[in-house]
């Protein structure tokens, strides 16, 4: 019997990469638009995206770590590799609906932690399902993680693909997500607006060196509008808050995580 699960996108304005544990630390926040799966256990593991077999690597893992053999359909409502957190958003969703068929019963913590650990594998994120199962603005302190509840508009287009594997292996660059990312988060409000997260993250994002020409454009585009923007962390992409009808699409942060919906 199939079952489906969903899981909300994911944009991550500031990144501090894992150091000797595997939990990175950084402020994200959740969208409506996300990710749907339709689990259906078979006697080999496929994936498909919207019908089409692809490769996904830490989908297969997540069924692996299961022990379950399955047929995961993708439908993905944000653009796969464009740090929209689509990869995390499936791979959660995959783990709550096969977990479902599991011959063992699983926690959603649990799951979530699984869903981790195959994304951690595959090299495709760092803790972006932690922010899709909680959903809101989640920023890491110290102390734990903060969650600030708020449903403002959000903004985005997608260019390209920025290598997320090669980019978290660049030690000079995650040298600098280190220091520039830690000194972001720890400046942010006990309560940051989404505002106040993307003009950082913009600061951020230069600082370590990898906005586009595309991107800086952009983001140009939007200032000039009256808005703030930035890049998800990592994709050729910006997101925007405080505008209307400026980028091509819309959307909102959602308080409402990852869940099996049939």
């Amino acid at each position: 019997m199939p079952v489906t699960a969903r899981a909300p996108g994911s944009i991550t304005g500031l990144f501090v990469p894992a150091g000797t544990t595997d939990r990175s630390r950084g402020a994200s926040f959740a969208i409506e638009d996300g990710v749907e799966v339709t689990v259906t256990q078979a006697e080999t593991t496929r994936v498909t995206v919207d019908g089409t077999v692809a490769p996904f690597d830490p989908v297969v893992g997540t069924l692996d770590r299961l022990g379950v053999n399955a047929h995961v359909d993708v439908r993905p409502a944000v653009p796969l590799g464009r740090g929209f957190g689509a990869s995390g958003a499936a791979t959660l969703a995959t783990a709550l609906a096969a977990g479902t068929l599991s011959a063992e019963s699983y926690t959603q913590e649990e799951l979530v932690e699984v869903a981790h650990h195959a994304e951690m594998a595959a090299g495709t994120g760092q803790g972006d399902v932690f922010i899709q199962s909680r959903g809101g603005l989640l920023v890491g302190t110290a102390e734990g993680v903060k969650q600030v509840t708020t449903e403002t508009p959000v903004e985005y287009v997608a260019f390209g693909d920025i290598d997320t594997a090669a980019m978290l292996d660049d030690e000079a660059t995650m040298a600098a997500a280190r220091t520039h990312g830690t000194r972001h988060l720890e400046a942010l409000s006990a309560e940051p607006t989404l505002e106040e997260l993307t003009e950082r993250s913009w600061s951020y994002a230069t600082a370590i060196g990898v906005p586009t020409d595309t991107v800086e454009d952009t983001v140009g585009e939007v200032t000039a509008a009256g808005g703030d923007a930035s890049m998800p962390l990592f994709g050729e992409a910006v997101f925007a808050v405080g505008v209307t009808d400026c980028l091509a699409n819309r959307t909102r942060v959602t308080t409402t995580g990852a869940r099996v919906t049939g």
